[in-house]
């Protein structure tokens, strides 16, 4: 009898590649939704990617913000992996509108499970939880924590390592053998159309939104990597007790620019950069342009030699995730200005 495992969040661009990845592994999936006919729609995207020998797909009603539900989805699976958390399109003005759900969620999700007696968790974390703004530009690992007492920690950067800290407090609380999966900008091909705010910013290139584009970068990663990633946490269980960074390496807002006008040649899409003087006077008048001020000049930089070590992941180059997300967002009429 194949091994249950519940999804929590199954709905999301990245579950739906997971659900792919432990359906096509054996496994049973039952995924969390905030409302069943989610399901089918999420069905709908995961069957044309699965092979003849492919575990069953199932969902439960269950909310990140309401107990109900949480030990129905729990019972009887052998593992948790747990993806759902809020993602925001803008930051909100209110921290707690992220931070409150994102934590408390992630407590009742890991409490239902260690009621259940379910051990095996993991959790999908985030880059912005390891990377100190303290040291920009230096190249950051799983020891590295973000800051959340700096005033210019996002909303979100602090929702995710506030739920990930939570996360450890409870592990080690209720002895439960914990991985933690921590992606940078997450690209590649999604399953559906609807796949969140995740392509925004590929969207925004394509459609030639800015003139010229803010000098920083950020770690990136294809979804079918972080996907596999998560899968190989479950079954290799040295990894337990362990962070790992799932990145393929840094890409700046200009060198994505210049690779989608390489391809798309006639849309207006920008390559230069935008002086650090002027994103300074727009932060003035946008929240959102604010928001970035700190990374302006810097590229962020992880290390993925644990997951290249200890999973032996061999990750897609971001480049071709880049151009991946793009070819998609192209042919499904999702990038015209």
């Amino acid at each position: 009898m194949a091994e249950t495992v519940l999804l929590t969040g199954v709905s999301g661009f990245i579950a739906k590649h997971v659900a792919v990845k432990f359906l096509n592994a054996g496994y049973d999936v039952r995924g969390t939704v905030r409302r069943l006919d989610r399901g089918e729609e999420v069905r709908a995207a995961v069957t044309p990617h699965l092979g003849d020998k492919a575990g069953t797909l199932g969902f439960v009603q269950a909310d990140l913000e309401s107990n109900a539900g949480w030990a129905d989805a729990v019972a009887g699976v052998s593992a948790v992996i747990h993806t759902a958390s809020p993602f925001p399109i803008a930051q909100p003005k209110d921290p707690s509108v992220l931070i409150r759900p994102a934590v408390e969620g992630t407590e009742r999700v890991l409490n239902a499970a260690a009621a259940a007696g379910v051990e095996r968790i993991v959790l999908t974390s985030s880059t912005v939880a390891v990377l100190n703004e303290s040291k920009p530009d230096a190249l950051q690992d799983e020891s590295d924590w973000c800051d959340v007492t700096l005033p210019t920690t996002t909303p979100y950067a602090k929702s995710k390592t506030l739920a990930e800290k939570a996360a450890w407090d409870l592990a080690k609380a209720k002895g439960l053998k914990l991985t933690t999966i921590n992606p940078g900008l997450v690209l590649g091909p999604p399953l559906d159309e609807h796949y969140g705010s995740s392509l925004g910013l590929v969207e925004r290139l394509l459609k030639g939104k800015d003139p010229m584009l803010p000098g920083f970068g950020f770690p990136t990663v294809d979804v079918r990597d972080v996907a596999e990633m998560h899968l190989r946490a479950l079954q290799r269980p040295g990894t337990a007790g362990k962070r790992y960074l799932s990145a393929a390496g840094t890409l700046a807002m200009v060198e994505m620019g210049r690779i989608l006008k390489a391809t798309y040649p006639t849309r207006r899409i920008a390559t230069r950069e935008a002086p650090a003087f002027l994103i300074r006077l727009l932060s003035l008048f946008d929240p959102q342009i604010k928001a970035i001020l700190p990374k302006i000049g810097h590229l962020e930089h992880v290390s993925n030699a644990r997951a290249v070590k200890e999973m032996e992941m061999e990750f897609i180059a971001p480049k071709a995730a880049l151009l991946a997300s793009a070819d998609w967002l192209v042919k499904h009429g999702k990038a015209w200005a």
